[in-house]
């Protein structure tokens, strides 16, 4: 089979195919795959996965425990850790915070040697009842039992399969930073802080297995606005209004290699990610904006309930590739998408109220418990009782 895109879903589903007994090859526009942004937040149902795959998770990811506050450092929220969730897995607490390029390093170092095909930039496919031909920009191609497309938000497979993406911009930038340690943190803490219009949050991570910070902005902005000319300036006068420690992140991090910067864009969800020999994964189908704290951690678990819905099918036989598709698509359209919107209808209410609600936004807050319900039943609800299903990762 065929997958296009050596990102982290890409990756997980070529892992996960290739521990299922299929012959997988990973094909990757690039010289060698490297993964977009700084730090990540990855979850204790992820961590499993990763477990699964044969990643030590020793010294891998830094504990932390989330907290919401306002720009006072209030407490509104503190998300709970579910102890059968803990004792299923054997893995304390929900987060844990770690560079991006370690944890995507941990995963490419147990892909086997001749899986990955760099500098193959896909163009098209066709398809026929019993095959996948793909076709690489350079004329090259190759026959697959299925394809999979995990070649990111603007994947040229989801749009073959399924049309334009109609990709929106949700009116947010996002600066994510992350630097060595400073003085005067909680231990293994986390703070997710909202002033009336912007977001500032950080989180402990570990870095080539030292520890250190992660810390980002989401800002409110216009599709195509330029960006600062001068960031540190301008990343100094939003940090400026909130609790210490966040304006010492600033002289903490170096500005030219410590940052990065993109604007957030989404799709309208779909309800079928699959069209007859071909499934997409990922960004490739549900971009997902910071507020979930999960893009990385859902396109891993794409791939491995990919692979679990197409256990011990024969790949030849179009009932049995339809059947595993529907199987992956009922385990993950609903609780993905679900996820997305959550994290979409935070940052509306957040960073797109005119100042008048933003108030009664912020007294409801501050002073009731609606914040923490909706954390509660909107974004951990679900996630808890996916954890609890995959019982074939759990350790007790």
């Amino acid at each position: 089979m065929a997958v296009i895109g050596a990102g982290p879903g890409g990756v997980s589903a070529a892992l996960a195919l290739h521990r299922q007994g299929f012959d997988v090859r990973v094909f990757e526009k690039q010289p060698e795959p490297r993964p977009l942004g700084g730090a990540v937040l990855l979850s204790v149902p992820v961590l499993a996965v990763l477990r699964h795959y044969g990643v030590d998770l020793s010294n891998f990811g830094s504990l932390t425990v989330t907290e919401f506050r306002n720009h006072k450092n209030n407490l509104r929220s503190r998300l709970p850790f579910n102890q059968t969730v803990e004792a299923s897995f054997g893995i304390k607490g929900w987060h844990y915070g770690m560079l991006r390029a370690n944890a995507f390093a941990r995963m490419m170092e147990l892909m086997p040697e001749g899986m990955l095909v760099p500098n193959a930039d896909f163009d098209h496919y066709t398809q026929t009842a019993d095959s996948v031909t793909v076709v690489f920009k350079d004329g090259e191609t190759i026959e697959a039992d299925i394809l999979v497309g995990a070649d990111g938000i603007r994947s040229g497979v989801s749009r073959q399969a399924f049309g334009e993406p109609e990709l929106f911009h949700v009116g947010l930038r996002v600066w994510l930073a992350w630097c060595d340690p400073i003085a005067g943190i909680p231990a293994q803490t986390g703070r997710i802080i909202h002033s009336h219009k912007y977001q500032a949050s950080f989180f402990p991570m570990l870095h080539d297995g030292k520890p250190g910070y992660e810390w980002w902005i989401v800002e409110p902005c216009e599709e195509n606005a330029p960006a600062p000319a001068d960031v540190a300036s301008h990343i100094g006068k939003i940090l400026r209004n909130f609790p210490d420690p966040l304006p010492r992140f600033l002289q903490a991090t170096n500005l030219e290699t410590q940052i990065f910067r993109w604007d957030i864009y989404n799709r309208p969800s779909l309800e079928q990610w699959s069209s007859g020999r071909v499934v997409c994964l990922g960004d490739a189908v549900h971009p997902v904006s910071p507020y979930a704290a999960y893009g990385m951690g859902m396109a891993i678990e794409d791939g491995y309930f990919l692979a679990k819905a197409l256990t011990g099918a024969d790949l030849s036989d179009a009932r049995q590739v339809a059947k595993g598709f529907n199987g992956f698509e009922a385990q993950r359209v609903n609780y993905v998408n679900h996820h997305v919107e959550f994290a979409r209808k935070l940052g509306n209410a957040f960073h797109k109220l005119p100042y008048p609600l933003a108030k009664v936004r912020d007294f409801l807050f501050d002073h009731t418990g609606i914040l923490d319900r909706m954390i509660r039943r909107d974004y951990l609800a679900d996630a808890e009782k996916m954890s609890l299903a995959i019982q074939e990762l759990h350790l007790n």
